[in-house]
């Protein structure tokens, strides 16, 4: 295989001048066809280990990975929980909080939030969310100086900012039937929450004694979140914890939420494999044609070197080597487009929503609010690889149909 006398000849065939121009269209074609195959999937693997990596390090890094929430109200013995769940070796760190949904006002303004009482000092150990608050607002997230964290995409639609007020309206639970009248409680923004996400959109952040105060629920707490060492299997954990209680609560886990995203980003990524061999075979198929036309073309210098000697082999190397050559130009060439539009992809959309005027993912529906790309160096190999694979078997037909010439028919027709 590795010739230089058949990579020489192969090399000047592919060249020469007096070559037929419609077999250098069709070569030319199929090596744009695999550059544009090879280009097009870099760019879609890398859009997708973008999500996956943004969904690992916004999301899965944030949102509670499993939860007991008290089924009959408010749980009061929520330290029995968290004792348990810290015996547990793949359990990391567990906090109690407390969870109810407030109507947040500013001016004219409303809004429906998530509001989240948390523990300072827990909540930083089962959740990343102080890492994406600005102005250091976590440290400032003390009981009794009503402070509250809000999400950028609240704090947007409300139109505040660090260190304006806004109202908070706690809803009330009474023995009653009738309708009673929310808290309304007035609080300082101290942080912003950037996910630039969907949570950004409908959650706030309070001390975990003012949420109690506010609701007047005590010492209880609505829940124990827990994070566990291994994320895919937060489901078994939170399942065999919770039979472990004595309390009767809901088992949460984040794949109830999110693990549909989870699912679909590695099902387009088999699509993706999927597409690949369907764009990279269609175009090594216009290899099988250029080389037919080619051999066809040849055949009088093929007749000329099998009576110089030319064995089968060496006949047929040359047009594996002019077919190869076609699948390393393609390959290389959509290698390198497609790895300079990825490291950019997401610079090259932010530029096209301004240009168009129309933003493309809203954080307000999708757990990111921009186009992410991560590229990664297996996908770039598998992708060139499969180019250069598919590029060499189209060469072995037309290959050792040239290799069963016979030189004196072909002379004897000239």
């Amino acid at each position: 295989m590795f010739d230089s006398l058949a990579l020489t000849i192969g090399r000047r065939f592919s060249r020469s001048r007096k070559r037929n121009k419609l077999v250098s269209f069709i070569s030319i074609s199929s090596i744009l066809g695999i550059a544009f195959g090879v280009a097009v999937i870099i760019i879609g693997l890398s859009a997708m280990n973008g999500f996956q990596s943004e969904l690992e390090r916004r999301v899965l890094s944030v949102i509670p990975q499993g939860e007991f929430e008290g089924v009959q109200g408010a749980i009061r013995d929520w330290q029995d929980i968290t004792e348990k769940a810290s015996q547990d070796p793949r359990v990391v760190a567990s906090a109690p909080y407390v969870s109810f949904t407030g109507l947040a006002e500013r001016g004219t303004h409303l809004k429906a939030i998530e509001v989240r009482g948390v523990d300072q000092k827990t909540g930083r150990a089962v959740s990343d969310l102080y890492k994406f608050i600005s102005d250091d607002g976590w440290s400032k997230l003390v009981p009794g100086r009503h402070s509250i964290v809000v999400g950028k995409g609240v704090a947007d639609k409300l139109g505040v900012n660090v260190g304006d007020y806004l109202t908070l309206m706690v809803p009330q639970e009474g023995s009653s039937t009738r309708l009673q009248s929310p808290r309304r409680i007035r609080l300082k923004v101290v942080g912003l929450l950037v996910l630039s996400g969907q949570i950004d959109h409908n959650i706030a952040l309070l001390p975990l004694q003012d949420a109690q105060s506010y609701t007047r629920i005590g010492n209880a707490v609505t829940g124990v979140e827990i994070r566990v060492n291994d994320v895919f299997h937060a489901a078994s954990v939170v399942r065999e914890l919770g039979n472990q209680l004595e309390t009767y609560v809901y088992l949460k886990n984040w794949q109830q939420q999110y693990g549909y995203l989870y699912h679909d980003i590695q099902m387009v990524r088999t699509i993706l494999y999927l597409v690949m061999f369907l764009v990279i075979g269609v175009a090594s198929f216009n290899i099988v044609s250029t080389l037919m036309m080619a051999v066809k073309d040849r055949a009088s210098e093929i007749a000329i070197l099998r009576t110089m000697g030319a064995t089968d082999a060496l006949v047929k190397k040359i047009f594996i080597w002019q077919g190869v050559m076609s699948g390393v130009i393609g390959s290389v060439s959509g290698t390198f487009i497609g790895v300079l539009f990825a490291a950019n992809l997401t610079v090259l959309i932010k530029g096209l929503e301004k240009i168009v005027g129309h933003h493309f993912l809203s954080g307000d529906i999708y757990f990111v609010d921009f186009l992410p790309s991560e590229i990664h160096v297996i996908d770039i190999l598998i992708v060139s690889g499969t180019a250069l694979l598919l590029s060499t078997v189209a060469t072995i037909y037309p290959a050792s149909k040239a290799s069963r010439l016979e030189p004196a028919r072909v002379l004897s027709s000239k």
